[in-house]
């Protein structure tokens, strides 16, 4: 019943959002996607070349355009903890504000964020809107059956891989689901030659997991020709879902739920 309530709350406060709204740039698709959550999309003016939003460009994270930013007039820039306070201080144009967000450590900062955001855009009922967030996710985590497997995370298995370690969300959220983490590195490991790990298969003989969870929507012809010691599944994610440490997580668990039975 509280789930239920919560629910009609939140799709009411999204069906009356005002139409004046403080002028917002995001600097990473993270924040757009909160953004978008909370029924502010029409607020954002600007976003960053990852984006995919067809707005005005202000550049990347660590390197934002000043002049790009001072042209959309905008009231408020939302960035991540990537940047100093100096270098972004330096990129904003005086008179607008900015906030620095967390949200790559762990699944707790997600909703850290959206109280930060909500908060700064005047939205009166943010605190049911995350109490809604994280009734679904609990909701969601306990749909899934983890049997016990031990799992690594994979970016991908072209281009720059790098799997997921310790104080990074998704490691944490599949942690939370009932997982076996086998990745012991702090935060994320970079595969690439020169590194202490050169190759995905270097890597899966190390630690050994039982599947091997990559977020690309489907395997391509490299990916077939990683041939690890010890027999594992290979289970693909749509990355667009859990790439981003905001409330698109939610699909996420929806996707990983209905594939399950791929390793059960």
């Amino acid at each position: 019943m509280r789930r239920l309530l919560l629910a009609i709350l939140f799709l009411l406060a999204q069906s009356v959002q005002a139409i004046e709204c403080p002028r917002v740039i995001s600097q990473s698709p993270y924040i757009t996607h909160s953004l978008t959550w909370m029924g502010l999309e029409h607020c954002i003016v600007g976003v960053s070349r990852y984006d995919t939003l067809e707005l005005a460009r202000t550049g990347g994270i660590l390197d934002p355009d000043k002049e790009a930013i001072d042209s959309l007039m905008a009231d408020i820039v939302f960035t991540t903890n990537w940047i100093t306070h100096e270098a972004m201080k330096e990129a904003t144009p005086v008179g607008v504000q900015f906030y620095r967000l967390d949200g790559f450590d762990s699944m707790a900062e997600i909703s850290h964020n959206l109280l930060t955001i909500g908060r700064v855009m005047g939205v009166k009922d943010i605190e049911n809107r995350i109490s809604f967030f994280q009734e679904q996710l609990s909701h969601q985590i306990r749909q899934i059956k983890p049997n016990n497997k031990k799992v690594l995370l994979l970016s991908s298995c072209t281009g720059a891989p790098y799997s997921f370690g310790k104080r990074t969300w998704l490691y944490d959220l599949f942690k939370q689901i009932g997982f076996d983490l086998v990745e012991t590195h702090d935060k994320i490991r970079h595969i690439k030659p020169g590194n202490e790990i050169a190759e995905i298969t270097t890597l899966l003989d190390t630690l050994q997991p039982e599947i091997l969870f990559i977020f690309e929507r489907k395997l391509n012809a490299r990916c077939n020709l990683i041939l690890p010691k010890t027999p594992l599944k290979i289970v693909t994610l749509d990355g667009q879902l859990f790439l981003h440490p905001a409330p698109i997580l939610l699909k996420g668990l929806e996707e990983l739920h209905r594939k399950q039975a791929s390793w059960q």
